[in-house]
């Protein structure tokens, strides 16, 4: 491979993507493909922190629709991302890759508490760490966890990985065959716009401390490798 176009990302999946073709729960299969995937950039020197949502397990919002109180519903959401990390966590292992768990949410027997210093070191040592527990707070999504582990550690760019779309269009491709599809956007464009690429605090955290996203499908196999080594894929927001 060319030389990487980044040294060190946050990818981010979305619960969606863990799930598949399967639409709901874990896909194992596509996480044995991400593992692989992941193998394959890390090698090339990248380094790779994930974040992961849970939305494949547990969406919040539609509780809070039935009646449900919106900060019980959001724990749940974040206990839902550390079921994802465990088992991504395992997916990377089988394939030889060295990983930790990090997570917001204070759970020692099965991770890491989340320390900025130690995720660095990590990173340093060449092992994948994988952030779970969103912000440890409810009403902040796991976009806003990705924007805000992104500043932390420095990373150049969040891959947002999507389960059913490639890229950010101006409706629902799924719904709308004939919605445009943005190759490049700027922040501000997502915010007045209203795309729902990620929410306002997240876009807004990036577009303050000048973190790239390129938002993209895990619908072919190879595009996370794709993205790292800079080619035109999905769409770029800067």
């Amino acid at each position: 491979m060319q030389e990487p176009a980044y040294k060190r990302v946050v990818l981010k999946l979305s619960g969606e993507a863990l799930s598949g073709n399967i639409g709901y729960g874990i896909d194992h299969a596509m996480m044995g493909n991400i593992a692989a995937q992941v193998k394959q950039v890390k090698s090339y020197g990248v380094e790779i922190a994930i974040v992961v949502g849970g939305g494949n397990i547990w969406r919040g919002a539609e509780a809070e629709e039935t009646g449900m109180d919106r900060a019980t519903a959001d724990y749940m959401g974040m206990l839902a991302t550390v079921l994802n990390a465990l088992a991504l966590q395992d997916a990377l292992e089988r394939n030889e890759v060295d990983t930790r768990v990090q997570t917001a949410l204070e759970m020692q027997q099965v991770a890491e508490p989340y320390i900025r210093r130690r995720a660095l070191r990590h990173l340093e040592k060449g092992r994948v760490v994988i952030f779970a527990g969103g912000t440890g707070n409810p009403f902040f999504s796991t976009d806003t966890s990705a924007a805000l582990r992104a500043t932390e550690i420095d990373a150049e760019v969040i891959l947002l990985a999507k389960g059913k779309v490639d890229a950010v269009y101006d409706a629902d491709p799924l719904v709308d065959p004939g919605a445009k599809k943005y190759t490049e956007l700027k922040y501000l464009e997502v915010l007045n716009k209203g795309l729902g690429v990620m929410d306002a605090t997240a876009a807004s955290l990036c577009m303050d401390n000048g973190i790239k996203i390129i938002v993209f499908g895990l619908n072919q196999s190879g595009n996370i490798e794709r993205v790292v080594r800079g080619d035109k894929i999905g769409t770029i927001i800067m």
